[in-house]
C-alpha cells in the first residue's frame, strides 16, 4: 500500500466515524405534513424539498433517517424534534 493510499484510507475512516450516528424520524398519527416539514427545515437544516421527501418517506415507510453526524451535533437536534412533538431517536 502506498503512502497516498494509506492517507486516503485514514481520511475515509475519520469521515466515517464522525457520521456513524443518525436521527431516525418515525411516523405518527398526530403531526401534519406542514408541521413535520417546517420542523425538519428549522431543526435539521433541510431544504423544503428535502423535508417534504423525508415527510413522505416517514408517512409511507414508517420511518426515515433525517440527519447523520456526530453525536454532539445530533443530540440537541433530536431534543428539538422531540420538543416539537415528533417521534425521533438517535441510532
Amino acid at each position: 500500500m502506498s503512502t497516498k493510499e494509506k492517507v486516503s484510507e485514514e481520511k475515509v475512516t475519520l469521515l466515517d466515524s464522525s457520521h456513524e450516528n443518525e436521527i431516525i424520524l418515525y411516523n405518527d398519527d398526530v403531526n401534519t405534513f406542514e408541521h413535520v416539514i417546517k420542523t425538519l427545515i428549522d431543526v435539521c437544516d433541510h431544504t423544503p424539498q428535502q423535508a417534504e421527501q423525508c415527510s413522505l418517506i416517514v408517512h409511507y415507510k414508517g420511518k426515515c433517517s433525517v440527519k447523520s453526524g456526530s453525536l454532539s451535533d445530533l443530540k440537541p437536534r433530536c431534543e428539538k424534534l422531540l420538543s416539537a412533538g415528533l417521534s425521533a431517536e438517535i441510532v
